[in-house]
């Protein structure tokens, strides 16, 4: 019985001395007995978008030899901080995400922050200084550069007169929805025969599929249709199609992702232009970022980049766009 108990005892010991030392040591550390740095990255919804945003998160974190865990909020804010709070529970160096709110959001970052861990905001942010970095693109500038477009098709194919409808995404991310706007108007505000005749939110393909539909049965003089994202974009240009308004309603949009270049390089006429951000990148260096704050290296407040305007008048240039983000798709995947 005593060498059966002093067996026991020695099993015990040993049990212990492996979790001391950590059973998945292997994951947490690199060559050098250096800790493995363990990043949470957070995403809005399963879009093109915020999936070429998750390709470009990995490609940073391998190159750091980072661990990196991905999640969707879903677009609800409670999701969202039960993440937060998740990952705060799982001690992770770095949180990188894109709020939902630039102030409901703030109390779960404040903890993640208070925490020790350093929070990274892209797409949007939140008020207050918890962000270490925020990485963007200049999201009033995404609105204008397509409202040139759209200005000079006003001019030269429509004689200075347009009854254009807008769709936007304001009651999902105010401030970055009215950049976007806002952008776009200030193309088009001086041009004395160009007139917004409905203005609502449709972020999503589906909705804004119906959302069209209901603007032009009520407002049928409607000749062009702007929109501020890529699902929205995406609605506009099925529902001008499945009405039979080609070549009569021209679309213009916001973001891009293959299937709106395919849509430029369609001969139906529908999407002139669309101006998008740089998924990949942002992610990157979000990620980038948060490696460099870990590591106590300086970061700037506030990293803007510019956007990528497509246009139908150049299809070499859509091609050209279309065969990188399919190559980085394909990497991603």
């Amino acid at each position: 019985m005593i060498r059966k108990v002093h067996l026991f005892l020695i099993a015990g010991i040993a049990f212990l001395g492996l979790l001391g030392t950590g059973a998945c040591g292997g994951d947490d550390s690199v060559s050098g007995g250096k800790k493995r740095l363990k990043i949470a990255g957070v995403f809005l919804q399963e879009d093109q978008f915020f999936r070429l945003i998750q390709f470009g998160m990995r490609d940073a974190a391998d190159q750091a030899g980072a661990e990196l865990l991905l999640a969707s909020s879903d677009s609800k804010l409670d999701k969202e901080i039960q993440l937060v709070n998740t990952y705060i529970a799982r001690q992770v160096d770095a949180i990188v995400l894109s709020p939902l709110s630039k102030t409901a959001s703030v109390t779960a970052l404040t903890r993640a922050r208070d925490a020790g861990i350093k929070v990274i905001t892209y797409n949007s942010t939140v008020e207050g200084g918890v962000p270490v970095s925020f990485i963007e693109s200049d999201q009033s500038n995404l609105g204008a550069q397509t409202g040139r477009v759209a200005r000079s098709y006003i001019e030269e194919r429509l004689g200075g007169n347009a009854k254009i409808a807008i769709l936007a995404f304001k009651s999902l991310l105010a401030e970055q929805s009215d950049a976007r706007t806002g952008g776009f108007k200030s193309e088009i505000s001086n041009l004395p025969g160009a007139e917004i005749v409905a203005e609502q939110d449709a972020w999503l393909p589906e909705i804004a599929i119906k959302k069209v539909g209901d603007i032009l049965t009520a407002n049928p003089e409607v000749n062009l249709i702007w929109s501020a994202n890529e699902g929205g974009t995406v609605g506009a240009v099925m529902a001008v199609k499945s009405a039979g308004q080609e070549g009569r309603i021209a679309v213009f949009g916001t973001d891009v992702s293959d299937q709106l270049a395919g849509f430029l390089l369609s001969d139906d006429q529908i999407l002139h232009a669309t101006t998008g951000q740089r998924p990949f990148e942002i992610g990157s260096k979000a990620v980038e970022t948060a490696v460099d704050a870990i590591n106590e290296e300086p970061v700037k407040n506030r990293v803007s980049m510019s956007g990528v305007l497509l246009n139908r008048l150049d299809p070499a240039a859509v091609r050209t766009f279309r065969k990188r983000l399919q190559e980085l798709i394909a990497k991603g995947s």
